[in-house]
């Protein structure tokens, strides 16, 4: 590899591998992206560094400018990783009761974390930002779940990505989040071959699985209705968070691949697709990597203690 001038330069470029070993059906492969080998380590990385060019384009960031932003961990991390190396001071609205490493990685990026109330979740700290940035107009307030820039990282980066090393993929399976990935990675897929299926994640209506989002309980992003989201969606897949925790440890024991959980719920849809199709090639994205939620438990603790501590602590 090239020697890079920054480390903002390794954003992207992830690898595919192949994880058919976790299929139910010999006809379907499974491919995961592999987000968590970005800088920041997750897939935000992506929109972090794309939301804070298009700002500086648009003339919004100044040197020493301070920025506000909720997260519940990896959008804030890519932002800190960003602001780190351009000279900006980043606020993060964080729910209380996200992991110990996360809290910590944002603080070592030099980020001011300000916490919400855990009960309330990413939604609580949505709303939270969303007031402070009205009470501090000085401050630049991106709004990750409405700004265009996220959505189109995945357009001009992951979509092209996964296309160039798999132009045979038959189905695309993301989180349904702030949905800049599903949107913007599936809409450059059905415009290079429009039979290609989109398929979202979400967790059960009014479970807090946060990192992933239902669309039934009231908060829809615009992202997502502003690109056409329902149109462009082909099938939903619920799926809980034992059902994530599970197929988190499966792919770490069966593939090596060490993920965070919100990974584990989107492999454990693809899984669910291969059983349903009777042939095809599913892209998965791999969101970031497990060394977050080692304090959890979640990889080695009994299920049953791991899924009731998923209602109290964000491991999404």
């Amino acid at each position: 590899m090239a020697v890079v001038k920054n480390v903002l330069d390794l954003i992207g470029n992830t690898p595919l591998v192949e994880v058919s070993q976790l299929s139910p059906n010999p006809n379907v492969r499974i491919l995961a992206k592999l987000e968590g080998q970005n800088p920041g380590g997750s897939v935000k990385d992506r929109i972090a560094v794309s939301m804070i060019d298009e700002a500086e384009r648009e003339g919004l960031l100044q040197p020493g400018c301070t920025l506000i932003e909720s997260s519940s961990g990896n959008t804030g991390i890519g932002m800190a990783l960003v602001c780190a190396q351009r000279g900006y001071h980043l606020k993060i609205v964080l729910p209380e009761n996200v992991t110990a490493e996360r809290r910590q990685t944002l603080e070592a990026f030099g980020a001011e974390i300000i916490l919400s109330r855990g009960s309330e979740g990413s939604n609580g700290a949505l709303k939270y930002a969303q007031q402070l940035a009205m009470d501090n107009p000085e401050w630049v307030y991106l709004y990750q779940y409405a700004n265009p820039a996220n959505p189109k990282a995945h357009f001009e980066g992951t979509g092209p990505e996964i296309w160039r090393d798999c132009p045979e993929i038959t189905h695309f399976i993301a989180g349904l989040g702030t949905s800049g990935t599903l949107v913007g990675v599936g809409s450059y897929l059905k415009q290079m071959n429009p039979a290609v299926q989109v398929w979202a994640v979400e967790p059960p209506s009014g479970e807090m699985v946060d990192g992933l989002r239902s669309l039934d309980d009231g908060y829809i992003p615009p992202i997502f209705t502003d690109n056409n989201g329902f149109e462009l969606l082909d099938r939903k897949k619920v799926i809980g968070p034992r059902e994530s925790i599970e197929c988190t440890r499966r792919l770490i024991r069966e593939t090596g691949i060490f993920a965070g959980i919100s990974s584990g719920a989107i492999m454990a849809a693809a899984v669910k697709c291969a059983a349903e199709i009777d042939h095809g090639v599913i892209v998965t994205i791999v969101c970031d990597a497990g060394w977050k939620y080692l304090s959890t438990g979640a990889y080695s603790d009994d299920i049953d203690l791991v899924t009731e501590r998923a209602r109290k602590v964000i491991y999404f």
